[in-house]
């Protein structure tokens, strides 16, 4: 009798194990237009750390345009004078700002997103960083990437546009701000 309930209680799993990948794909592709957005992110980034390479990545949410620029308005304790332009995409360039700095250049290719790295001369010291981001498309439209993120588990694809945070870890034992540091 057991060996009848075995292939019945495997063909039982092997289907939920089915409609649970096929739920989750659907999910996924569903989903896809809501997982746009900017990211940003430094491996092993901790307060006070000094030169540190953040690396931005825009996705786009544009079928008819490309991305041709990404303002950032910089967290406390950051100044535009503390970053420098590490690269992205071919023929585009840093341009600071009052609040931060412009990465812009020729329109990148309808559904292509724009990555780019900037070295930054020393992180504040503080738990996390949002960057508040405005995403320009080759046709003017703009993306406003500034809301503060979401803890709550919801989102809102329609209207939830959060800032890209990079969390960091406590600073190392003994990391002083540089001089001159906020």
């Amino acid at each position: 009798m057991s060996r009848i309930n075995r292939p019945r209680t495997g063909r039982r799993s092997y289907a939920a194990a089915v409609v649970a990948a096929v739920t989750l794909a659907a999910s996924i592709a569903l989903t896809a237009p809501a997982s746009a957005h900017v990211r940003v992110e430094a491996a092993g980034a901790r307060a006070l750390d000094k030169n540190v390479s953040l690396r931005f990545t825009a996705a786009t949410e544009s079928e008819t345009a490309g991305i041709t620029a990404l303002e950032v308005i910089l967290p406390d304790g950051i100044a535009p004078a503390d970053i420098t332009y590490a690269g992205g995409p071919e023929g585009w360039k840093l341009t600071p700002t009052a609040g931060g700095y412009t990465v812009s250049g020729p329109e990148m290719a309808v559904g292509q997103p724009a990555a780019y790295a900037v070295t930054v001369r020393q992180l504040p010291y503080l738990k996390s960083l949002a960057f508040k981001t405005l995403q320009t498309y080759g046709d003017g439209r703009v993306d406003r990437w500034v809301e503060p993120a979401k803890h709550t588990g919801e989102h809102d694809a329609e209207h939830s546009k959060p800032a890209p945070v990079l969390v960091l870890a406590p600073a190392a034992p003994g990391a002083k701000p540089a001089a001159g540091a906020t």
